[in-house]
């Protein structure tokens, strides 16, 4: 049915396409999540001291 060669060509293929198969659901669970997350932190931080600031100009 298959050659050695197309044997270990095959297991090659599969081998890359499970690590990428995984790859991309780790990605997608955990890295893009975590990289949106941490975005919106920093702005919601940057705002509210940017209006803490702001109120310190209005009383001083």
């Amino acid at each position: 049915m298959f050659d050695f060669d197309q044997y270990l060509g095959f297991l090659a293929f599969l081998t890359i396409l499970t690590i990428g198969f995984w790859l991309m659901i780790f990605l997608i669970t955990f890295v893009i999540p975590y990289w949106i997350g941490g975005a919106l932190i920093e702005r919601y931080k940057e705002y509210r001291a940017e209006k803490k600031r702001k109120q310190q100009e209005e009383t001083v």
